[in-house]
């Protein structure tokens, strides 16, 4: 099987100086990071993004490449229908064909309980103006022909879309360069640096930047960061594992999600496949530290886990992985610069073989490579996106595995609030203090 396309391996693309000063540091070169350099960028600021490893290097070029609308969480439903405008917005501004493409999105209902949900949602989600609709089983069986499996039904959007995670981001970056953000690669944030209460500055591996804005947007990294600072998220990382086809012929040009399987279209004929609802959360002292606050969730969806006793060393939350340290000392980002987790092959030739019986037409499907991310999740899967106690640090993280799609409106948000310019969005629900402020966590939907 081919190797992951970013590695620590490539090149530094990005190895600029590090200026002695930035109208904003961005803490992380992952979607969310390079989607607010972008935006502030194009504000005509001068942004900085501190990449410990490579741009896109973890989960932003690891996930499904979907582009979702459909299911989401009714308060992030604008956010993405906003983001979904920006990618071809965007798309204009790239060096490189991402792949974009309108192909729509399925969630196939495999009993009518699971239609019935689908159906709830739809009802609230269409007075906020998304195309999702209704498949029946009909349907279903003309937009998929040659499906060995039978559906009640299934809930569709025509304008949700998919592109290459891979290319993406890193396309991102390089357009945001040009307009004059500067990325640092291999250079780790290490501590924030404060004057009476305001962030004056970054301390690096690299030296100090001063600035008086910080974004955080380092994913799963984003909780060890914060809680050196003295901030508590509830914020764990689990495994989800994904793999790629050999070059097959077309049975569907979008993407579809079952209770076992997902899968894509990929721009070079192939197929990207997931096992839906299959996370694998590694143990550490993080897991019981916020175990109460993910025991709504563990209730409600009790077999959406599979739990490891001991993640790899350097890990966020692994049992060695270093809590507290100064800008004097080597932080654990620069111990771990990229988090590149093994997939799990036994589920590999699940996926692939459940695809493969899925679409007997194909003929034989070849894993052509298989990888493995490590997701942000939160207690009540919907992200944290906030203005922290700290005078002039903003927070972007616990994306949940919903950060690819949603990352340019949330890039655009994060610009916005860091310039005190209209968010034009309702982020009540994504608040920090909702964690310690005595109110009751909200379940985002199971779909």
């Amino acid at each position: 099987m081919s190797v992951f396309p970013i590695s620590l391996t490539n090149p530094i693309e990005h190895n600029a100086p590090l200026p002695e000063q930035a109208d904003a540091v961005i803490i992380g070169g992952g979607i969310i990071g390079i989607a607010s350099a972008y935006y502030l960028a194009k504000k005509g600021l001068k942004p900085v993004v501190l990449e410990k490893g490579r741009v896109a290097g973890e989960q932003s070029s690891r996930n499904w490449g979907w582009i979702r609308q459909m299911g989401r969480d009714l308060d992030e439903l604008p956010i993405v229908m906003e983001s979904t405008q920006l990618w071809k917005e965007m798309a204009k501004d790239l060096d490189t064909d991402i792949g974009l493409t309108q192909c729509g999105l399925t969630y196939f209902a495999q009993n009518q309980t699971q239609t019935e949900g689908y159906e709830d949602w739809l009802s609230k989600a269409r007075e906020i103006g998304v195309d999702s609709v209704m498949l029946s089983a009909k349907e279903v069986d003309a937009k998929f022909p040659g499906m060995t499996r039978q559906y009640t039904g299934a809930l569709h959007t025509p304008s949700d879309m998919r592109a290459e995670p891979w290319v993406t981001v890193p396309a991102i970056a390089r357009a945001a360069v040009k307009m004059g953000a500067v990325i640092v690669e291999d250079c780790a944030a290490r501590v924030l640096e404060t004057s009476g209460g305001k962030v004056s500055g970054v301390v690096t591996e690299k030296g100090t930047i001063q600035t008086s804005e910080v974004i955080v947007a380092g994913g799963s990294w984003s909780t060890v960061f914060l809680r050196n600072e003295g901030i508590n998220i509830p914020q764990l990382s689990v495994r989800a594992t994904v793999v790629a086809t050999n070059a097959l012929p077309d049975v569907h040009q979008g993407g579809a999600n079952g209770s076992d399987f997902a899968f894509r279209r990929r721009q070079d004929g192939g197929y990207t496949l997931a096992a839906s609802g299959f996370h694998e959360t590694f143990v550490g002292p993080d897991s019981f530290r916020h175990f109460m606050t993910y025991l709504p969730q563990l209730i409600n969806q009790p077999f959406s886990r599979n739990y490891l006793p001991m993640s790899p060393k350097g890990y966020p939350d692994g049992w060695g992985t270093r809590r507290r340290w100064k800008g004097s000392d080597v932080s654990p980002f620069e111990n771990m610069r990229m988090l590149d987790p093994k997939p799990n092959m036994r589920k590999v030739e699940e996926i692939r073989s459940t695809f493969q019986g899925l679409f007997p037409a194909l003929g034989p499907v070849e894993v052509s490579a298989a990888w493995a991310g490590m997701i942000d999740a939160m207690p009540d899967i919907v992200p944290v996106v906030d203005r922290a106690p700290v005078q002039g640090l903003s927070i972007c993280t616990g994306m949940c595995g919903h950060g690819f799609g949603i990352g340019p409106a949330f890039g655009r948000i994060m610009a916005d609030m860091v310039t005190g310019d209209d968010i034009g969005h309702d982020l009540s629900r994504f608040r920090l203090s909702r964690f310690s402020d005595g109110s009751k966590l909200v379940m985002g939907p199971d779909l």
